[in-house]
């Protein structure tokens, strides 16, 4: 039987995916790979074939040996990319380090596609709305870290013929998403703030822009830069086509939530305004923005509120304390 890896398969994008895959495309067996360290097993579907596993240190080639594997998605990834600059070694071992031994596995074992997930971070300081053709400026380490692994995808291409679609995707959320992260998906520390009688906090004056793209508009156009002959090679941004500044959002999901206190920290080191074109995912994909931000957050904040309460992740010791922002000390 023909198979799908998903790396990642933990996380918000790999397991609401594994499952939209086993429900849609009863022809496919999902194998998902994640080693649990940003996301839950109870969120992986229970008819997913889950392996526990490294991407960084383990071997993937008896995993990949053990099943047909016609396609991967590559979504494993520590997305905080705020925090990336004070854990620079943890930040390129799980995500280019890790990347490469995807790769070696896709190659070896004839994989007729990757999909790689990288993020809009490649874009940088560019000039928004960001562009597949705009040349990457990332100003951090872990845009730094995907756009190595872009390259890296498309030089696999280009010398073992490896078929790929690289996906930009821009701040996707909804059910299933890691919310018990400090450090990364803005709405999800702002829900799980408010779950834990917190105020919202904003850095800088929230004038900062940004879109949120809901996580049930992009799984069937994940599906087709899987297996539509158009995606070939493509690079795509995927996400909605509407922005919002940091504090607009913020009052969006005050409403939802029936009020809260919203807390303004210092500014970091970010990009301002960050929000890209639609129009490709749109023709290659079919991606659709259906899903306006205070719909996905109502259904978000109904979810969060059945989940089990669970400490947020805190880092246990950061690589570099220099110059590190004093509300992450």
């Amino acid at each position: 039987m023909k198979s799908v890896v998903i790396t990642g398969v933990a996380g918000l994008l790999g397991s609401r995916l594994a499952k939209w895959i086993v429900e849609n495309k009863p022809e496919y067996k999902v194998i998902g790979i994640d080693n649990l360290s940003g996301g839950y097993e109870e969120h992986i579907d229970s008819r997913v074939i889950f392996y526990k596993a490294d991407l960084a240190s383990d071997d993937l080639n008896g995993i990949f040996s053990s099943h047909q594997v016609e396609y991967v998605y590559h979504f494993s990834a520590y997305a905080a990319e705020g925090l990336s600059p004070f854990i620079r070694r943890y930040n390129y071992t799980n995500n280019v380090v890790a990347t490469a031994n995807v790769i070696n596995a896709c190659i070896t074992h004839d994989v007729k596609r990757i999909v790689f997930t990288s993020s809009m971070a490649v874009y940088g300081e560019g000039k928004p709305p960001f562009n597949e053709n705009d040349l990457p400026k990332p100003v951090d380490p872990y845009g730094i870290a995907k756009y190595a692994c872009e390259m890296d995808v498309q030089v696999a291409g280009e010398q073992h013929g490896l078929d790929w679609c690289i996906i930009r995707p821009h701040n996707v959320y909804g059910c299933n998403q890691n919310i018990w992260d400090r450090y990364r998906n803005v709405l999800g520390i702002w829900i799980y703030q408010k779950l834990n009688n917190q105020p919202i906090t904003i850095y800088g004056d929230g004038s900062q822009k940004r879109s949120f793209s809901y996580i049930d508009d992009c799984l069937s156009p994940l599906w087709n830069a899987a297996e539509a002959p158009q995606a070939s090679k493509q690079i795509v941004n995927l996400g909605s086509k509407k922005e919002y500044s940091i504090l607009s959002a913020a009052g969006i999901l005050q409403e939802i939530v029936g009020g809260s206190e919203i807390r303004f920290l210092d500014k970091r080191h970010e990009v301002h305004v960050a929000y890209s074109t639609h129009e490709k995912s749109e023709i290659l994909l079919g991606y659709q923005d259906i899903t306006e931000l205070p719909k996905g957050l109502t259904a978000m904040w109904e979810w969060a509120q059945k989940q089990p309460k669970r400490n947020q992740f805190v880092w246990p010791k950061y690589e570099l304390e220099k110059g590190l922002y004093q509300f992450w000390k």
